[in-house]
């Protein structure tokens, strides 16, 4: 019998990708595409461990189910880290401020 390959390991490869890129980039921008690659990726991976003789590029969906997850935690620890840093130190009115005292400081560095 010949082999097929996995219907998703294609799109949740390139989704992988795309989530990997956006959060070394974006930060949070990996978080959505991260996932539905996750979720694509294990759904072939449940198809194979089903019948593993039919398929033939399970390394692929594995790769894609590894990039997934590492975009999936990168995504995730800097979005907890900006809550975090918003919730201690303020939102855009903490940034207000900083830059009316930076401001300040250069008015009364000029001055001397």
């Amino acid at each position: 019998m010949e082999q097929q390959k996995l219907p998703n390991t294609t799109i949740s490869l390139i989704l992988a990708i795309v989530a990997f890129l956006g959060c070394c980039c974006l930060g949070i921008g990996g978080i959505i595409p991260s996932a539905i690659a996750l979720v694509l990726a294990n759904k072939d991976k449940k198809k194979y461990e089903e019948n593993p003789e039919l398929y033939s590029n399970y390394k692929q969906a594995n790769t894609a189910r590894t990039i997934a997850i590492v975009a999936l935690v990168l995504s995730s620890a800097f979005f907890v880290y900006c809550l975090v840093r918003y919730l201690f130190f303020g939102g855009p009115e903490a940034v207000d401020v900083f830059w009316e005292e930076y401001q300040k400081q250069l008015e009364i560095q000029s001055q001397s």
